[in-house]
């Protein structure tokens, strides 16, 4: 069956501050994005994820401590997670990952709680939604070295060309967001045009990263369709093609 419809697969939209979920929900719909998936990032987050997830239909969720939380992990998380990721509409472990762009104070620690989070990953039979700033080689070399079996989705992008390439060798998939509608993202344009849309799925990261012509408002799943849109017109296919494709990925990735 032809999908028609798109997904947010990564939208923090319990961080959306200019709008109510019900208005983020509604001009989602009216804007052809029908699966919105929230990540966690820190322990604050779990009971909200739950509470939208139960409540809205067409929302999913996410668990994780983002490594710049790493120093508020405690070991009874991981007990907090497997109860609640028996819940089916918890799809992944994530965001989970390395960010050395802020404090790279406490590295080891990051890498730490990333090995526990993908091995509680592998356990559950959960994709990983990483994060990984100006961390690719050890957030690549842990990957690799850990991950057993878990579906890897390299959330919001932002290496090379080459370093996408050893991506997809190894199966993982990319999360494009509103980076690539930046007209000076000459890089991220780049590597959208070497992947094969196979490997590509779309994502707002909302209320960041919002993208053009919305720059500088808070970001919404509703705008999803301008990074379809660009990917579109750079691999010169048509935006049905893009939705198609992505929306199958991602709901082959999440199990939706």
């Amino acid at each position: 069956m032809k999908k028609n419809y798109l997904i947010d697969t990564h939208s923090h939209i319990n961080m959306i501050e200019s709008l109510d979920v019900e208005q983020v929900l509604e001009n989602a719909k009216n804007n052809n994005v029908e699966k919105i998936i929230i990540p966690g990032a820190s322990a604050q987050d779990f009971d909200v994820i739950m509470q939208l997830i139960e409540k809205y239909d067409n929302v999913y969720g996410m668990l994780g401590i983002h490594p710049s939380e790493a120093k508020s992990w405690n070991d009874e998380l991981i007990e907090k997670i497997k109860k609640y990721a028996q819940n089916s509409k918890i799809v992944a472990i994530g965001e989970i990952g390395l960010d050395y762009y802020w404090d790279k104070s406490f590295n080891d620690l990051q890498k730490e709680i990333f090995i526990r989070q993908i091995k509680l990953a592998n356990e559950l039979n959960l994709p990983i939604d990483i994060h990984d700033r100006e961390a690719h080689k050890d957030t690549f070399d842990i990957l690799q070295e850990y991950n057993k079996t878990s579906k890897v989705v390299m959330h919001c992008f932002s290496g090379s060309v080459e370093f996408a390439k050893e991506c997809i060798k190894a199966g993982y998939y990319l999360g494009i967001g509103g980076v690539v509608t930046f007209k000076n993202a000459k890089k991220m344009k780049e590597v959208v045009e070497a992947i094969p849309l196979e490997y590509i799925i779309l994502e707002t990261d909302a209320p960041y990263l919002t993208p053009t012509p919305y720059r500088g408002t808070e970001n919404q799943p509703a705008y999803v369709k301008y990074v379809a849109e660009e990917i579109a017109a750079l691999k010169n296919i048509s935006l049905d093609k893009v939705t198609e494709v992505t929306t199958s990925n991602a709901e082959c990735i999440f199990k939706l």
